[in-house]
């Protein structure tokens, strides 16, 4: 499997959750957390011609001529989020397109939502290739990684292959 935003955004999120989506199990059809995020994109994205855009195996959420936006349901992982902004940008860099990049987390009974800013340097790029490196590992093990055991668990799409 190639990796993607999903996948990096998993690696960090939970190593588990990472090998079981790159290893072709997808639960997510059945999360309403899923869902409640998927609705968040597309409310973001109507009426834009920015949003949600493809390119190779990844969506972007919003593109404009300064920014690559990555819109998140909430800041409760923001590393994650975070990587996986870092990987779209990396990507748009491999395409001759150079942007910043805004990771906006839209929380639901907040009125301010958070907005972090992030730019690729040559460091995040050293760090980003490790990380890609692990997560192809990773998929490749023979080995499940450990449940993690974590309150954010009961939210997962993968909590009922993990716990029952």
């Amino acid at each position: 499997m190639r990796i993607n935003g999903t996948l990096i955004n998993y690696y960090f999120h939970c190593r588990r959750q990472c090998y079981l989506h790159g290893n072709r199990l997808n639960l997510e059809d059945n999360s309403e957390t899923v869902k409640i995020g998927k609705a968040i994109h597309e409310e973001k994205a109507s009426g834009s011609k920015n949003a949600e855009i493809s390119i190779d195996n990844i969506k972007l959420d919003r593109l404009t001529s300064e920014y690559l936006t990555e819109i998140k349901k909430s800041d409760a992982d923001i590393e994650a989020g975070k990587w996986q902004l870092i990987y779209y940008l990396k990507v748009l860099k491999s395409k001759g397109i150079i942007r910043k990049g805004k990771l906006e987390c839209v929380e639901k009974n907040k009125t301010d939502k958070k907005i972090m800013y992030f730019e690729l340097s040559d460091e995040l790029e050293k760090e980003l290739e490790k990380y890609v490196k692990e997560i192809e590992n990773l998929i490749l093990s023979e080995e499940i990684p450990k449940v993690l055991n974590k309150s954010k668990c009961k939210k997962c799409a993968y909590y009922e292959y993990c716990y029952i």
